[in-house]
């Protein structure tokens, strides 16, 4: 056994972790149970990352749980390590595992922590996109060394990350030791006793190719007809939540349909590692039939070689290095006539097949845990000695100026009540839907907004769907293919009360259907979106109202992230934005750089699409004239003492006339909130995050009267601050100008730990 050297005692593993199932799990797992075997002086604890509200039922080894999507959680878990005097952090690194863009809230962990990082790499994408690219970089960067289990993943580590070769540990996957024995010896334990066995395991799910294997299987039972295929795994816990097990029905059905059913047998569960030993036993052949070239490791694969089975695979890099000198055999991707050939080849010839096992076997031994903990035992104390060389970081608690703000939870529970079957109600009379008011388009794009956005942060997945799929719906009912517009008020008996809605509530309409296009991941809001956003866009083109034409103006850029070849788009893109600019040219002095001769309602929206537009296009012009006017309303909507003070709706506030200080409109907290993110997006000024955050804080009581005005009980906001008191009903308008804001907050956040230190 490696004598370790003392000063490693506490070891921290972070990655998914059992009962979770799935392939990090448990790798993390037994990387930890093999790590504590081989050196008992250390002590062994896990940091799991959870991927379901509640977490799992974790052995006592877990120490600490972090949320995915919860990015405040990840500073939580590196304060925890520091605090702990953990002495060494082992990383399992996957794109999916952790929350944030591509990932990316692990890099706010590593920034925090103080000790050494061994990040072991499952996955190294060939062609990342820019943002993963920013990822994986600081990723090798923040890491003391890095783990990868083949030759290729080193090369690309070094040539597509331009890592160093030598922080760059070769460490193969960890397998069981499992004893070489004939197939005989395990069959009768599964009802397979004097038949051929070909075996698959793993986590079902669509890019394994097993309707390869059943394609192959009519020819190979034709000459071997005593064969069967056992499929060994439960469908993907993430396939399961969104789709159900259509896959594996789907799989089901074409073994009927190539008349097979006799020959194929699906084990529909997660089992544990003595079970599986006996599954891999029992197999004269594994197969690994999977689809993607771009695997850099297979645990399956390893467990099976290790084992000395004769394995048949397509050509992912995992398998090319492992099988190569004749340690088992590769066949093209998606080819079943291939895969039918030569399964019945090795099946002929049983002195091929046996050399095949005992080439695997033999290099498998190299692949036990009992030896693959002391390869990482060994990177572990290469990276204490690298750190100890490099000056080590003083731990200094962080003031409250340096450290990222605290936002409040995100709670859904008022909104789920306000919204039916139909949609959401527009009014509220305290906290209870107000049925004889009906709903709103206006309300439901907003709603629309809200759902895609929080289903970019994963944010309750489930209720997001849901409430998300009542909203479309609600938009896709309120448009009149025959005149182009859209209804605006719906009774609560479903009637519409109106011929067409106002140009606003068009435009807001559009906005939210563009977001649906350009943001959401669910192709069913993308088609649906994209259909009644192309039919409603013409509309707009002759619309009067400034904020329709701003309102469209966000919806255009949302839509053109992903279909910017419509030109149609962007020819009305330049319309409305030419004429946007020229009102704002007309209307503007040097006292009044403003759009219109008053301030009335949603003021920054018209700031806010000048900002966005001119950034996208181009049009340096057209982003600072929105600068300009942002950053006069904001000296305008600010108290004597620093608060934010929003354009009271009772008399707004007419050019040369009296300023109305109330009734102040959650809506305009939410339009000064967005607009200034999208300054500070535009122009990397952190003074534009501070508006945003002020106009933010009018919500929790830095207001005039110093109320709160969301509510944390339910989740919903109060209609507005009057002079004396708060309006106590939370209508939707309200809540959602509270929620969006706070979305829109979390993703700027979010995106900024990502990529720098965190804007305060």
């Amino acid at each position: 056994m490696m004598q370790k050297p003392s000063e490693i005692r506490k070891i921290a593993f972070l990655g998914d972790y059992v009962p979770r199932k799935c392939g990090i799990a448990t790798f993390t797992s037994d990387l930890l149970s093999a790590v504590a075997d081989k050196d008992q002086s250390s002590q062994c604890f896990a940091v799991p990352v959870n991927d379901i509200a509640g977490g799992y039922e974790y052995p006592k080894e877990v120490c600490f749980e972090i949320e995915e999507q919860d990015l405040a959680s990840y500073l939580r878990a590196a304060d925890f390590l520091n605090i702990s005097n953990a002495d060494l952090i082992s990383v399992q690194h996957e794109f999916g595992i952790f929350g944030g863009p591509s990932g990316s809230h692990l890099l706010a962990l590593l920034r925090e922590l103080r000790m050494p990082v061994v990040t072991t790499l499952h996955t190294i994408l060939r062609t990342p996109s820019n943002e993963q690219r920013r990822v994986m970089q600081e990723l090798i960067a923040r890491s003391t060394r890095l783990v990868v289990m083949a030759e290729r993943g080193r090369q690309m580590l070094q040539e597509i990350y331009q890592a160093p070769a030598s922080k760059i540990d070769l460490i193969p996957h960890g397998i069981p030791d499992i004893p070489f024995v004939d197939p005989d010896f395990y069959k009768d334990q599964f009802g397979v006793e004097g038949r051929l066995v070909l075996f698959t395991f793993g986590l079902l799910s669509p890019n394994k190719g097993i309707e390869h294997v059943l394609n192959a299987i009519p020819e190979i039972v034709a000459e071997f007809p005593d064969l069967v295929y056992l499929v060994l795994g439960a469908t993907h816990p993430n396939l399961v939540r969104e789709n159900g097990e259509v896959y594996r029905l789907s799989l089901e059905r074409l073994a009927k349909k190539n008349r097979v059913e006799k020959h194929v047998i699906f084990y529909n569960r997660f089992v544990g590692l003595e079970e599986l030993k006996e599954f891999i036993g029992a197999a004269d052949l594994y197969i690994t039939p999977y689809l993607n070239e771009a695997q850099i490791t297979s645990g399956t694969l390893a467990y099976a070689f290790g084992a000395g089975k004769a394995v048949i695979s397509t050509g992912y890099w995992h398998a090319q290095e492992l099988l190569a000198e004749n340690r088992g055999v590769l066949v093209p991707f998606g080819d079943a006539k291939a895969i039918a050939r030569e399964v019945k080849a090795l099946l002929r010839d049983d002195m091929r097949r046996t050399a095949i096992r005992k080439n695997a076997y033999k290099l498998g031994r190299e692949m036990v845990w009992s030896n693959v903990a002391g390869l990482y035992l060994r990177s572990f104390e290469l990276a204490r000695l690298e750190r100890a060389l490099l000056s080590r970081k003083s731990f200094a608690t962080k003031t409250l100026d340096e450290q990222p703000r605290a936002l409040p939870d995100c709670k859904l529970e008022h909104l789920s009540r306000m919204t039916d079957s139909t949609g959401l109600f527009q009014h509220a009379l305290f906290t209870v839907p107000n049925f004889s008011e009906g709903y709103c388009t206006d309300d439901n794009a907003r709603a629309f907004i809200l759902a895609v956005l929080l289903g970019q942060m994963e944010e309750q997945p489930e209720r997001v769907r849901t409430l998300g799929t009542t909203y479309a719906a609600f938009l896709h009912h309120a448009f009149n293919a025959k005149t182009k517009r859209f209804h605006n008020h719906l009774s609560f008996d479903r009637r519409w009360l109106d011929e067409q809605g106002s140009e606003d509530s068009h435009g807001r309409a559009l906005w939210a259907l563009g977001l649906g296009v350009g943001r959401s991941p669910d192709p069913s809001f993308q088609v649906l979106c994209g259909q009644v956003f192309a039919q409603a866009l013409p509309t707009a083109i002759g619309f009067t109202s400034p904020r329709a034409w701003a309102f469209t103006l966000l919806g255009i850029d949302e839509y053109l992230r992903r279909l910017c070849g419509d030109r149609f788009a962007q020819q009305a893109r330049e319309n409305l934005l030419t004429r946007l600019m020229e009102l704002f040219d007309r209307s503007a002095q040097p006292d009044w750089p403003w759009f219109e001769e008053v301030l009335s309602y949603d003021n920054a929206k018209l700031a806010h699409s000048l900002i966005l537009s001119g950034r996208t296009t181009g049009q340096a012009a057209a982003c600072e004239r929105g600068l300009q006017a942002l950053r006069w309303l904001v000296q305008i909507q600010t108290a004597e003492n620093g608060d934010f003070r929003p354009i009271g709706s009772n008399g707004f506030y007419p050019r040369g006339g009296t300023r109305a200080n109330f009734d102040q409109q959650p809506i305009e907290a939410h339009a000064m909130v967005s607009a200034c993110l999208e300054a500070y997006r535009a122009t990397n000024e952190v003074w534009w995050h501070e508006q945003a955050q002020r106009a933010f804080d009018w919500f929790l009581g830095w207001n005039d009267l110093g109320l709160e005005l969301y509510s944390p009980t339910t989740g919903g906001c109060r209609d507005a601050l009057h002079v004396d008191r708060v309006n106590q009903n939370q209508g939707a308008e309200s809540t959602l100008a509270f929620l969006l804001s706070l979305a829109e907050l979390r993703l700027t956040q979010n995106a900024v730990t990502a990529f720098n230190q965190p804007v305060a």
